[in-house]
């Protein structure tokens, strides 16, 4: 153990040993202890992304408002990368290089660490479920790599994620879904809410005739699970059902599993949290609200 905590360094040491994995704290601790001399220009050409990045696709009016900024103000905080043979993988800030590069910058600042191969795989991974917008099913390989690299539980994940065990079981339950109907995820012809409920059932014909009916008649996912619910689907996991008119705490129950984040009811009002815009968007494509 000793060992493996010497290797990780300063910056991966305190994100992988910490009781809650927090991606922004693990770059600005790099960013804040590295010295003047440690932040080098490197040519954004000789700059590789992560090998490991599971995430390929970017929004270009973001990435363009950043490279207007970067273009009359300059890259803010450099990116971090790791030496190769053959020039540098990238560890952290692939947007600030895209942009860079859209803004016609052939330096970019930045400071060199080294990392392992698996260290650079469990920091992609990190990144994309703390700071992407990650499609229901790319939330999900996220989460099952996660666990598959740091040999946890799935309660250990949601509690150093600061997620419900229930979020975390039905994200990874979409895994069991055909794989016409996770690439549809994928593509965004089809929300986390539909798939969720897809997920609950066992047959695979009807999964895969229901996802088609989503993307031709436009289901919503209140009429996907009302057409569920009153037609004899065999679900994997019976619901029990009952009357919630004046129990506040089992609605919250019912909104965090569905939601995957804390709801709470008080004086008439429903309150929804959110950590970030990405975990926001989330929360939006999950109730099936569609903002432009």
């Amino acid at each position: 153990m000793e060992q493996k905590k010497k290797a990780l360094g300063r910056g991966l040491e305190q994100l992988f040993n910490n009781e809650v994995l927090d991606f922004d704290a693990f770059e600005s601790n790099i960013v804040e202890s590295a010295k003047e001399s440690d932040i080098v220009e490197v040519n954004v050409d000789d700059i590789k992304v992560n090998p490991y990045q599971p995430r390929k696709t970017f929004n270009q009016e973001a990435l363009d408002e950043l490279a207007t900024s970067i273009k009359n103000y300059g890259v803010f905080q450099p990116i971090i990368i790791k030496k190769t043979i053959k020039g540098y993988y990238l560890v952290a800030g692939e947007r600030r290089l895209r942009a860079s590069k859209l803004a016609g910058k052939k330096t970019i600042p930045a400071i060199i660490k080294e990392f392992t191969d698996e260290e650079m795989r469990e920091i992609a991974l990190l990144e994309n479920v703390q700071r992407e917008n990650l499609t229901a099913i790319e939330l999900a390989w996220a989460y099952k790599g996660i666990i598959d690299s740091l040999h946890i539980r799935q309660e250990d994940l949601a509690l150093r994620l600061g997620k419900s065990r229930s979020h975390i079981t039905n994200t990874l339950g979409l895994l069991r879904l055909p794989e016409e109907v996770q690439n549809m995820v994928l593509e965004n012809k089809i929300s986390m809410g539909h798939a969720r409920v897809l997920s609950k059932l066992e047959n695979i014909d009807e999964i895969l005739l229901l996802s088609r009916k989503i993307v031709n008649e436009n289901v919503s996912v209140h009429d996907l699970e009302e057409m569920v619910n009153k037609t004899d689907f065999k679900r994997k996991v019976t619901i029990n059902r009952k009357n919630i008119s004046n129990d506040y705490d089992y609605v919250e129950r019912e909104l965090k599993e569905v939601l995957g984040t804390k709801v709470k009811i008080n004086n008439n009002k429903i309150q929804i949290f959110f950590e970030n815009n990405a975990d926001l968007d989330r929360i939006l494509d999950i109730m099936n609200i569609k903002i432009n």
